[in-house]
């Protein structure tokens, strides 16, 4: 932290320059005030990074200042002065969230070393919420899911941004290769300059010159008048091949030129043009397959394959689609003038186990449906579209197993709610540590649902992703 700022709330004058006279060599800014009223003012507009403050003010006392800073959390931190102090009264600073306490007359040294630690402190405070909310993040650039397979993905995204290699991104089809290239767009230097998205199976093979590098006018049978095409459009941005490896063999290699020149030729034209594109593609398929079958060149995948990203599908995302589909819920009630506000744990339950072969678009049609086609403020069973309603028994609001060729299905039966069974220690010789006792209750409820860890995690109360971390530290 460069040049923390400090305010000293101290009404006796020497002892403000006391402490003036041992922070003047130290790489603090240093200012003071007199009255309780005043550290307020300052607090409501500006807050400094640490407080020394003095219990006995002129017009208040100095915890009142201190349970104002704790109850609106602000980012500072207190080291308390008394010179009327006692253990109870240390205890109850440092309970309403005081750094320190010292007692007048304090010497040089204990007060440059309390600054040295606070502000050490809070440093790593900093480092550890920016680490939390990189590594637990929620929403991402259009991406909504905590899973450790979308952390990845993040991860991924954040290292690869700024640089200009082309990023290959594979994944089955609705799980969000577009939202992926254009968070990719947003994070990089390029976010100013457009993003453009073309279709490469969309558009017919006639046409897909014409749409990536443009045409003059002439150049066939139709063409009026200039057209620029994708790849002048995204000059300055970022351009995404959709569907690469549906692109027609013949067109291939006017790609792979421009790729390593980054000039082009407008169809019809002789004249050669240059500009600053990155090039982002993206395929359903196995590219490398694509290569071997002969559909896609192999000097042209090879210089496409630089950065490899693969999307996971939605049923390997565990606990994601309960968040997605609470996400599009809220949405769709929005846009229809519905009152839903949840699903019942019942459904999320279905949500759990059903593999989603279509992936977050076969989850966001089937949420649309439920709102349009129902009224309520709980999504229940009788709600579902099919085929997720043929997972709910008909006599019981209990998901069935799923067909034997999908793969996350429930126990063959549900999980009998028994009698509960006192496991508490009866002497002080069976009591075990916490972190054993939650280890072995979260491997048992692991167990019972059959390595189901989205449907463990329904039945601890707990989210998926709070499991698979805790899995990861067990194996550190």
């Amino acid at each position: 932290m460069s040049n923390p700022r400090i305010l000293m709330v101290e009404d006796d004058p020497s002892q403000i320059a006391i402490c003036e006279g041992y922070l003047m060599k130290e790489p603090y800014e240093v200012s003071s005030v007199d009255r309780g009223q005043k550290a307020i003012d300052l607090l409501n507009t500006d807050c400094p990074d640490a407080i020394i403050l003095d219990l006995k003010l002129p017009d208040m006392n100095g915890f009142e200042i201190l349970s104002l800073i704790s109850e609106r959390q602000l980012p500072c931190e207190v080291i308390v002065i008394t010179g009327h102090g006692s253990m109870n009264i240390a205890i109850e600073a440092m309970q309403m969230g005081a750094r320190d306490f010292m007692m007048k007359p304090f010497n040089k040294e204990r007060l440059i070393t309390t600054l040295k630690n606070t502000f050490e402190n809070q440093s790593l405070k900093r480092i550890v919420k920016t680490y939390q909310e990189e590594i637990d993040r929620h929403h991402y650039c259009g991406f909504i899911g905590s899973s450790l397979a979308m952390q990845r993905i993040y991860t991924i995204i954040d290292s690869a941004a700024e640089s200009k290699a082309t990023i290959f991104i594979t994944g089955e089809s609705g799980t969000g290769k577009e939202v992926c290239a254009e968070a990719i767009h947003k994070k990089s230097n390029r976010s100013k300059g457009p993003f453009i998205a073309i279709n490469c199976g969309a558009i017919p093979k006639d046409l897909i010159e014409s749409e990536l590098f443009g045409h003059v006018k002439g150049a066939f049978t139709g063409a009026l008048k200039d057209r620029n095409g994708s790849i002048r459009s995204a000059n300055g941005g970022t351009l995404f091949l959709d569907e690469i490896c549906e692109m027609d063999m013949a067109l291939q290699p006017k790609l792979l030129r421009f790729l390593q020149t980054e000039a082009f030729n407008k169809v019809g034209s002789d004249k050669l043009e240059n500009v600053d594109v990155r090039v982002l593609c993206a395929t359903n398929k196995d590219p490398l397959q694509q290569v071997n079958e002969g559909n896609f060149r192999e000097d042209l995948y090879y210089r496409l394959h630089v950065l490899p990203m693969h999307l996971p599908p939605l049923n390997q995302r565990e606990g994601d689609m309960v968040e997605i589909a609470n996400h599009f819920l809220k949405k769709y009630a929005g846009e229809e003038g519905k009152k839903f506000e949840r699903f019942s744990n019942e459904v999320e339950a279905v949500f759990a186990v059903y593999p989603w072969p279509g992936n977050i678009r076969q989850l966001q049609n089937v949420v649309r449906n439920i709102v349009v086609l129902n009224t309520g403020d709980i999504v229940t069973p009788n709600m579902l579209p099919a085929p997720l309603d043929g997972l709910i028994s008909k006599n019981s609001n209990v998901p069935q197993p799923v067909q034997p060729n999908i793969t996350h299905s429930l126990p063959a039966t549900p999980i009998q709610q028994s009698t509960p069974v006192s496991v508490l220690p009866t002497s002080i010789e069976a009591i075990r540590p916490m972190l054993d006792v939650e280890r072995d209750h979260i491997e048992n409820a692991i167990k019972l649902c059959n390595g189901n860890i989205p449907q463990a995690s329904h039945h601890l109360g707990v989210s998926a992703a709070t499991i698979y971390r805790k899995k990861n530290n067990w194996k550190e």
